[in-house]
């Protein structure tokens, strides 16, 4: 039976199953070679938009890849204080190993939107971490598993009876960057990017291509070649330039 607190709620489909939405592992081992500049160039070169502003890790912690489960998150509607926990821990249980927790907040952007035990359960369930266009506190705990969280701040406050969630396994948006369930999500120190599914592996070899390319620039560089000497032999200035223009 459906509650009232959830009828609300706007759910995903029922088609995809934990078996398919994980990437194959060479993907996911190509992605952990290259870094977020490398990803957003490559999606340069096939004009999507992919690379999300202002979210970062909220401690020094591991890169992550893996496929969006997305959390969308609001504010209470007429007082309505209705639980966040049935949805948000429903997800995290079914969203595969290899998945990253993605929530977009940014309706109520001054609400935490993740906490310990919340993490503690990503953890458990064998997600690799988590993305949110928002601000979360616990910080400590995080550390203390080893769970990479990217977002945009910190706070103290609980989410309890602050938030609501809207939508669970819908497209959602980081920054100004539409993350679809099961997109590739991608992040490191220099920020996240979000990889349409289909387009994973294009990206992931021009990705490796640029990452080579930048490599050889530098170890030139190093052995004595002048800077601009060594970009214009690897016509670096058009690394990223869109393959139709």
């Amino acid at each position: 039976m459906v509650r009232a607190a959830d009828a609300d709620i706007e759910h995903a489909p029922m088609e995809s199953t934990t078996m398919t939405r994980r990437f194959p592992q060479e993907i996911t081992d190509g992605y952990l070679k290259v870094s977020a500049s490398n990803v957003s160039d490559a999606c340069d070169r096939l004009s999507i938009n992919g690379a999300v502003t202002g979210i970062l890790p909220i401690y020094p912690c591991a890169k992550i890849v893996g496929h969006a489960a997305t959390l969308k998150m609001a504010k209470p509607k007429d007082g309505v204080k209705e639980s966040v926990i049935p949805a948000t821990f429903t997800l995290i249980e079914t969203a595969g190993a290899g998945a990253v927790l993605i929530i977009d907040s940014q309706d109520n952007p001054t609400v935490n939107c993740l906490g310990g035990i919340t993490g503690a359960a990503i953890r458990h369930n064998g997600l690799v971490g988590c993305v949110a266009d928002g601000i979360m506190r616990d910080v400590d705990e995080y550390k203390g598993y080893g769970l990479p969280v990217y977002g945009t701040g910190i706070t103290q406050q609980s989410i309890r009876g602050r938030s609501v969630v809207a939508g669970v396994d819908v497209p959602v948006k980081l920054g100004a960057v539409t993350c679809n369930p099961d997109d590739l999500v991608f992040a490191d120190d220099n920020g996240v990017v979000v990889v349409p599914r289909e387009q994973a592996a294009e990206v992931l070899r021009i990705a490796l291509v640029i990452k080579a390319t930048e490599d050889r620039v530098i170890a030139a560089i190093r052995s004595g070649v002048r800077a601009v000497e060594a970009m214009d032999g690897a016509n670096y200035e058009n690394l990223n330039k869109p393959q139709n223009s």
